[in-house]
């Protein structure tokens, strides 16, 4: 058997994006049946985006923000409001530790440790053969994942960007971060082209 689907491409990563990228997810997960879109947002607007575009289906949003800390000691960068409307609407908010980076990026940034890890050069290789939403969007099923979030059967409609917004949409069949080798990206949906 044989599937034949299209994929956008975006001229250039970006949050200019966004629309698109949310418009996309949510068709994507339509005609593929599924009722998760796993979408990363760090202060809210990416959110609320999605939000619009799940409005009036039965697709549940389960948005991952940064942890807390991330920018700033002790501040969570994500709109505590819009947080609590969108768990009024049903959608899950997901704050965990960066599953590709975490404990690791405190070792290799560290002047007394120094060098890169394994955890990094896979997250890198992401970043910089296919996209850095690609590597943004499974980070985030993989923290979901580990949260609970999402089971790790059956697929997901996975959402990242590129430093704001969203440029990536894929589907994923989720893993625990342990299991990491069990993560299935079975397709792209959109993505930039140049990055």
């Amino acid at each position: 058997m044989k599937t034949t689907k299209t994929i956008t491409y975006f001229d250039s990563p970006g949050p200019e994006n966004t629309e698109d990228c949310a418009a996309l997810a949510v068709e994507r997960a339509t005609e593929l049946g599924l009722t998760t879109i796993v979408a990363a947002s760090s202060g809210g607007a990416t959110a609320r985006a999605f939000a619009r575009a799940v409005a009036g289906t039965n697709i549940r949003l389960v948005i991952v923000t940064h942890a807390v800390g991330f920018s700033s000691p002790g501040v969570w960068e994500f709109d505590a409001t819009l947080a609590e409307e969108l768990r009024a609407a049903g959608h899950t908010i997901v704050c965990g530790t960066h599953a590709l980076s975490g404990l690791e990026r405190a070792l290799s940034r560290s002047p007394r440790v120094g060098g890169g890890s394994r955890t990094e050069a896979i997250a890198e290789a992401f970043r910089r053969t296919i996209a850095v939403g690609l590597k943004v969007a499974v980070e985030c099923v993989l923290i979901a994942a580990d949260q609970g979030a999402v089971s790790v059967t059956g697929e997901v409609v996975a959402v990242g960007g590129t430093e704001e917004g969203a440029d990536t949409v894929l589907v994923i069949r989720p893993a625990h971060t342990a299991s990491f080798f069990d993560l299935q990206v079975r397709e792209v949906v959109a993505m930039p082209r140049n990055r």
